[in-house]
């Protein structure tokens, strides 16, 4: 039987354990199945809502930002139910959630994709219902997935690697969404047939690969709070507070995430109306999601070489010239493919390193305050990051309203310059603004956070038994 090392913070550290390849690889495929599902809300949901659902569009994005920051809620709830569990079983702290979501995470994302005889009014309602349905069980699988890092390994280095298979589980995902879903909806003469049997597809190998990552992934440092413990929950919201480094990390997430859920939302209208060709989205998929996979892969390397602060640095400067060369000299697929691929390239570095450094946040919290609170911080995390995807599914929705967005029909320069900032020029605008605050605000070095590990194993050390 499967039995997670159960250690409390006052115990002596054990020498970290070297991850298998099969065990990263089974942690990245977890996000591939993750992805499957949540990329299929972000990059086709609001086109859904306007153009099969009949929504207008302001009002599909108003369901956006409602659903999101309930979304944002339900993650610090979550993170708390993780955080203060007193009685862990065989299967572990963190694993049981990715288990028990799987199906029902599949079968709301099916029904999200719906389209009901109802008025237009029970429309408006049946969205509002099923998506918040949906980010409530994703809530409940995902928070779980990402809270899991440093209780399989304390190594930094490890701790990136799982960030870099994460992250190439995530474009995985991404990619095969992008390249294989419009293909299977446009295959159907009903728009509405073509969405349901899609989703379903990906919803089937969604679980397929949740499964697996949960049957191949170990957790040896698990913090089982003890069942007298007299904690406050307040004290761990508190002591976020406390934590500079998860705040900064926060508030570039509200940038960098906003930025590229606006262009996963906007990229269909801009091949179908600006580009003329919605059929080249799985090419612009293919090409542009293959060089985040060459940026993730050179992310360990760069963290060796210059840090991961300065390869995020370094990555968001590229995402944002790369926006602004495709704004000024996009003029036909071509050209847009190969900049947006710049572009992405780009991104790489920066979603690659999120989860490293919310996982150094974490041991960065325990020193500064004394607790511990791994589901706390990572929930704190992605509920910025929820705002950020609630700003992100608003906009458009409202910027499309106000230029007077027209479903399936020929538009007017207003719209197709709306279209066109949105997909560049707010992008690469909050790409220079995290250079900016990450540059000026994040102090957290790598070699500051080694300080912290050690100074941690000291006081552990140190504690009587």
């Amino acid at each position: 039987m499967e039995q997670p090392i159960v250690q409390s913070l006052e115990n002596s550290v054990e020498k970290t354990e070297k991850l298998k390849m099969k065990e990263k690889i089974a942690y990245g495929l977890g996000d591939v199945g993750n992805n499957f599902l949540f990329d299929l809300g972000q990059i086709y949901l609001l086109k859904f809502y306007t153009d099969s659902l009949g929504l207008p569009s302001a009002t599909a994005g108003l369901i956006f930002l409602i659903t999101k920051i309930w979304d944002a809620f339900a993650d610090i709830t979550v993170g708390t139910w993780i955080d203060n569990r007193k009685k862990i079983g065989p299967k572990g702290k963190f694993r049981p959630f990715i288990l028990y979501a799987a199906i029902p995470l599949a079968l709301i994302t099916i029904v999200s994709f719906t389209n009901p005889d109802f008025s237009l009014t029970g429309k408006i309602i049946w969205g509002y219902i099923t998506y918040m349905a949906f980010g409530t069980i994703y809530s409940i699988s995902n928070i779980p997935y990402g809270s899991m890092v440093p209780a399989m390994t304390k190594d930094p280095v490890q701790r990136a690697e799982l960030a870099a298979f994460r992250q190439a589980g995530s474009n995985m995902g991404l990619l095969i969404t992008t390249v294989g879903f419009m293909p299977i909806v446009l295959s159907f003469n009903n728009e509405s047939t073509g969405y349901i049997v899609a989703v379903s597809i990906f919803a089937f190998f969604g679980i397929l690969l949740q499964f697996y990552c949960y049957a191949n992934v170990k957790e040896r440092y698990v913090y089982e709070k003890p069942k007298e413990s007299n904690a406050k929950l307040s004290d761990s919201y508190k002591s976020l507070l406390k934590n500079t480094p998860l705040l900064v990390l926060c508030l570039v997430n509200l940038f960098t995430f906003s930025a590229f859920n606006v262009k996963l939302a906007v990229q269909v209208y801009y091949c179908q109306y600006v580009l003329k060709n919605v059929t080249i989205v799985p090419y612009m998929g293919f090409f542009s999601i293959g060089c985040v996979f060459i940026g993730v892969a050179m992310v360990p390397l760069m963290v060796r070489k210059i840090g991961k602060k300065a390869t995020y640095i370094l990555g968001c400067a590229i995402w944002a010239f790369g926006d602004i060369l495709v704004y000024l000299f996009a003029n036909d697929a071509t050209i847009f493919i190969v900049l947006a691929c710049f572009a992405f390239f780009g991104s790489a570095f920066v979603n690659s390193l999120n989860w490293a450094f919310v996982s150094d946040a974490v041991e960065y919290g325990e020193w500064k305050t004394g607790n511990r609170s791994e589901g706390v911080v990572y929930s704190f995390f992605t509920f910025c990051r929820k705002l950020s995807q609630a700003i992100a599914g608003f906009i458009p929705g409202v910027v499309l309203g106000l230029v007077g967005y027209v479903p399936n029909a020929v538009q007017n320069a207003d719209v197709l310059t709306g279209i066109r900032g949105l997909m560049f020029i707010y992008p690469s605008t909050l790409a220079i603004a995290t250079i900016v605050v990450m540059g000026i605000f994040y102090k957290l070095s790598d070699d500051r956070y080694r300080e912290i590990v050690l100074d941690l194993n000291q006081r552990k050390n140190a504690t009587p038994m």
